[in-house]
Parts: C-alpha cells; structure tokens; sequence
C-alpha cells in the first residue's frame, strides 16, 4: 500500500471533523476524493501530508509527498523559473541536479514560453501549471491535489485535467523506483472522478461512506447522494 489511514480521529474544540477513518490505498492509483462542504476532506489531506497531527489513530505514508493546496500560494512578484529553481533548492542543495529538474518540469507543464514571466502576471491556469510543477518536486511518491481545477474556465480544465492524467501515465515521471506516484485527488467534479479517477473515496461527516473502484460504480451521482444524505 502506498498510504494507510488507520483509525484516524481528529476534533477542532467541540466539532469533530473526522471520526474513525480507515482507509488503504494501492501504490500507484488515482484516488477521487468525493464529499459536501465540510465532511473533512481538506482535514484528512494536512494530516497525510503532517501539517496537522491526528487526535487518534496512526498513518502510513511515503517519505516524498507532493501538495497543492487549494489556495494556491505563490510569490507573484518572482518569474516562473526563478521561483521554480528556489523551492527546488529546498528539495535539493544540487544546483546542477536542481536546474535539471526545474527545466524538465516546465516542459512537462507547459510553461516553456512562461518561464520568464511574472507569476502575477500568469493566468489562473497557468499559475495552476506553476503550483503542480512545484508539488512534482523532487519526483513525490504520494501527489496530493486539492480542488485543483476550482475557478478555471472550460478551457483551462480541460488542460489541467489533461496535466493531472499526464502525471499519473507519462512512464517519465517514475517515483525514483521506477513505480507511478499515487494521486489523491480532492474534487467536487465528478465528472473529474469518472474521467481520472481508479478510485472513489466518499467522506460525509468525517467518515467515510464509500471506497469504490470506478470500475465497479453504476451511478457516482446517484451513490454520491445517497452517501451523503
């Protein structure tokens, strides 16, 4: 198993945002992270990639983990490359192994004509673009995107999500083991499920309601309501 979630409790003051989560999760899988407002998703991602530590219960999970936040942040005020090169020297003192990787990335991105650019003066798709190629740092075992493709327009979504398959395919990007990384995908598309995903986690209320291969769903929509009722 690439991630293993035993058991995993978390409160903030009275509210208890997830309740006694299990879940395992096979190397190399796209994982849909499906739920309502508020039924924990956000939560149990910090606590996978050990922003938050768990009230209860332990997690398994790889050393090397990418992020991308929701809120994506970014220093606007430095051009792609720049910024790019300065968080890869935080995975890295090699400056030689550092611009390698930086410039293999805003290729595979597709930021080539970008890399000179202001972030500010990126479009959100683009700033997207910059965000997963900072989460790909370092060849993560464990991909973590949360709400990736929210405020994008029908064109950029359809680029990101082409991005995201990308990642998870191109034999290129290998983990350093020569395996593919996992992705755990956190949504509110499910049309962006059925299109990436293996997958289905359906978290409601801070437990999980349904862990589905894609394969195996009838109707996500209609399992996805009758979950989260």
């Amino acid at each position: 198993m690439s991630v293993s979630i035993q058991h995993i409790s978390k409160s903030f003051g009275t509210q208890q945002v997830l309740n006694d989560v299990c879940l395992d999760i096979p190397s190399g899988q796209i994982v849909g992270l499906l739920g309502p407002n508020g039924a924990g998703k956000s939560t149990l991602m910090k606590i996978l990639i050990g922003l938050w530590s768990a009230d209860k219960g332990t997690v398994q999970a790889p050393d090397r983990i990418g992020y991308l936040p929701e809120n994506n942040p970014l220093y606007d005020e430095m051009y792609v490359v720049e910024y790019l090169r300065f968080m890869a020297g935080l995975t890295s003192k090699a400056k030689r192994v550092n611009d390698q990787m930086v410039n293999d990335l805003i290729e595979r991105v597709g930021l080539t004509a970008e890399r000179h650019k202001h972030i500010r003066d990126l479009s959100k798709g683009y700033r997207q673009r910059v965000g997963l190629a900072q989460a790909m740092l370092g060849n993560p075992e464990l991909l973590i995107l949360d709400e990736p493709t929210t405020g994008l327009d029908p064109n950029q979504l359809v680029e990101i999500r082409s991005l995201i398959r990308d990642v998870a395919t191109n034999c290129q990007q290998t983990t350093g083991n020569g395996q593919r990384p996992t992705i755990i995908l956190s949504t509110h598309i499910m049309q962006e499920v059925h299109e990436m995903c293996d997958r289905v986690v359906i978290l409601n209320h801070g437990q999980i309601k349904a862990n589905e291969l894609i394969g195996n769903i009838h109707d996500l929509e209609e399992l996805f309501h009758q979950m989260t009722k």
